[in-house]
């Protein structure tokens, strides 16, 4: 059974943490206009990470058709990047016309994606492209240019070993 008060007796203080107990100290309800005048940290002071750091020194930062920033480049024309290399002016004729040997300075990079980026829209190369790098166990990814510059970022902070060939006409 539990113990009655008596009448008049002081209530006892209970367990409190935060902003209840700094109100309890005070003797008076705490608003936050008391505690951030106590406690003045503001939020800008306090260190933001957006991305995660990684040791790549190509991503690429933007994309519109006719160029691609890479770092704090701006390239046009075909090219092939990775975190450690780019290659500028990638000879190729158009992204229907893909053949391995098109795509042999991105596979000396030894990636373990390829990311065909086709131009502004998608264009499927051939069928047989996929099955020539399977033997290889490289996997190749098709789409727009501006989704493989997305998804090249993407896959370089997730420390994937990837290289994107890049269609970019002028």
């Amino acid at each position: 059974m539990l113990a009655r008060r008596a009448p008049g007796a002081a209530r006892p203080a209970p367990a409190k943490n935060g902003t209840a107990r700094l109100a309890h100290l005070l003797g008076r309800r705490a608003s936050r206009r008391i505690i951030s005048f106590l406690f003045p940290i503001r939020v800008a002071e306090l260190p933001v990470q957006l991305t995660r750091d990684t040791a790549a020194a190509h991503l690429i930062r933007s994309y519109e058709p006719g160029r691609i920033r890479i770092s704090d480049r701006w390239l046009t024309g075909h090219l092939i990047v990775s975190p450690e290399q780019l290659i500028e002016d990638w000879r190729v004729a158009s992204p229907a016309a893909v053949t391995v040997a098109d795509l042999e300075p991105a596979l000396a990079l030894e990636p373990e994606i390829v990311l065909l980026g086709t131009g502004p829209t998608l264009v499927w190369p051939d069928a047989d492209l996929m099955d020539a790098l399977a033997p290889r166990r490289v996997g190749l990814e098709i789409m727009s240019t501006s989704a493989a510059c997305r998804t090249f970022n993407v896959l370089v902070h997730e420390s994937r070993r990837v290289v994107a060939a890049l269609f970019n006409a002028a």
